[in-house]
């Protein structure tokens, strides 16, 4: 039977309940329903900057999270269940959906710039089309495996109307953003555990805060480098004389080969040559940029590419089978669905004064990778496929020996 799992405190156990009663007997499972807090780490888990890996001139945010940017929510539903060999359809499940929800208010009435860069397009990305030709952000931004893309449309759909019940009647009709990573290689993908109503409990979920890392949501059955990925988060704050705007990045890590593996030049992967996986795959990466910067979406698309910057010093390759993807939203300027004047008055910060911007958004997808990596736990999946967790002794190790920390 299912068990449900909600973690209280970083300090303390798991604690153990029964599972919902209001699910269907097949769709029980070992359910992590993570909040957007500290909560969401194991006791022991370290973040980069903790182990003295600090990367770049500017500071973090409060949370160093995409939560720094004010009004930028995260949201997770895991769903863990079942052991030993696949049984397509019923598992075993790892597999979650992770939200991001852009701003404060109504966001389908109050809508933000938004703008995107895809490295290497092996994936899929539902509504991506409608932000490259408009330039907005209308929806939530909901993380999930491939083969759930379909279901998480549909949560954020009926997200939609049931907050809206004009929409599809004297209303436009919405196109939900979901971007999807692969994690087949743990998780039961075909069995499409992912559900409509999970997307509604993540959006329940979402707060703002500190967020959950590792294999959490959408990051469950992810893994990156050959080890257990996930869930990352950083940010970075501009001083003053730069604007004081914030930077904040949440990416989903299923990228990556051992071999290039590296933090701040040193080849960890390199150094740690077991710990492997049964097979690699290409896998994917996404990275979701949050800024209050005032930029439209052409300037949006280009501080996506500098986060893709970042995870490429990481050591990425972008290989044939990766979904390489970075979507970038502000919360600076809102939109109006239906304008009644036909100017819009907007601030929009000069070209000339971007690349601070581009640096905190490059510095803080570097560190996002390595968070995942520390936060996520080793994870036995379906057939017994394990992903390991990178060893902390052993990169502090490795770190020393290349005098990246003291």
């Amino acid at each position: 039977m299912g068990i449900l799992y909600i973690i209280l405190s970083a300090a303390l156990p798991l604690t153990a309940a029964a599972a919902p009663a209001e699910l269907p007997k097949a769709e029980r499972s070992a359910r992590l329903k993570a909040p957007s807090s500290e909560s969401g780490r194991s006791p022991l888990s370290e973040r980069a900057r903790n182990l003295g890996i600090l990367i770049g001139r500017f500071p973090p945010g409060p949370y160093d999270a995409i939560t720094d940017v004010k009004g930028v929510k995260v949201g997770h539903l895991t769903l863990s269940s079942g052991e030993g060999a696949l049984i397509p359809g019923k598992g075993p499940v790892r597999t979650g959906v992770t939200v991001v929800v852009p701003a404060d208010g109504d966001l389908w009435n109050s809508k933000v710039f938004a703008g995107s860069f895809v490295l290497n397009g092996n994936g899929e990305a539902a509504g991506l089309m409608w932000i490259q030709e408009s330039g907005i952000l209308e929806t939530p931004i909901a993380l999930t495996n491939t083969l759930s893309v379909g279901a998480a449309q549909q949560g954020l759909v009926e997200a939609a109307l049931r907050a809206h019940p004009a929409i599809g009647i004297s209303d436009d009709t919405l196109t939900p953003v979901v971007i999807e990573c692969d994690d087949g290689s743990l998780n039961d993908i075909r069995g499409r555990h992912v559900k409509p109503e999970h997307v509604l409990e993540a959006l329940d979920a979402a707060s703002s805060g500190p967020v959950a890392e590792g294999a959490v949501g959408a990051g469950t059955g992810m893994s990156s480098y050959d080890f257990k990925g996930g869930i990352g988060t950083a940010s970075r704050v501009l001083p003053k004389e730069s604007g004081g705007y914030t930077v904040g990045i949440l990416l989903n890590a299923n990228h990556g080969g051992r071999a290039s593996l590296r933090v701040k030049g040193a080849p960890v992967g390199a150094e740690i040559q077991d710990l492997m996986p049964v097979s690699h795959q290409d896998g994917s990466i996404i990275a979701v940029v949050a800024t209050d910067a005032p930029l439209d979406s052409r300037q949006l698309s280009r501080l996506a590419k500098r986060a893709m910057l970042g995870v490429f010093r990481t050591g990425a390759v972008a290989y044939h089978g990766s979904g390489d993807l970075a979507l970038a939203f502000s919360t600076a300027n809102r939109v109006p669905h239906h304008p009644k004047e036909r100017m819009l008055r907007l601030e929009v910060l000069s070209d000339f004064h971007l690349d601070d911007l581009f640096e905190a958004a490059s510095d803080a997808a570097e560190e996002a990778v390595f968070n995942a990596l520390l936060a996520a736990k080793t994870t036995v999946g379906r057939d017994g496929n394990t992903a390991y967790a990178l060893p902390h002794d052993r990169l502090k190790s490795i770190l020393r020996k290349y005098r990246v920390i003291e």
